[in-house]
């Protein structure tokens, strides 16, 4: 993913409130790559595993973890 944004880090800003769902939709505003897989992303927030539904807090992290295969 990173390869394809050009970038191995972001920065958003978000209401008080927002969701993983909410900064997933801003990311996808900006970047196409977000958008087209932003439903089969799993989303960590401080190195935990979490739904979109999660509430974020100033300064949390978001990892985006693409969909991988194994064989």
């Amino acid at each position: 993913m990173a390869e394809t944004i050009r970038a191995d880090r972001l920065e958003i800003e978000l209401d008080e409130g927002a969701t993983v769902r909410d900064a997933l939709d801003g990311l996808a505003q900006k970047h196409e790559a977000i958008a087209t897989m932003a439903d089969c992303l799993a989303v960590a927030v401080n190195e935990r595993y979490c739904p979109a539904d999660t509430t974020l807090n100033n300064g949390d992290t978001i990892a985006l973890i693409p969909p991988v295969s194994g064989g």
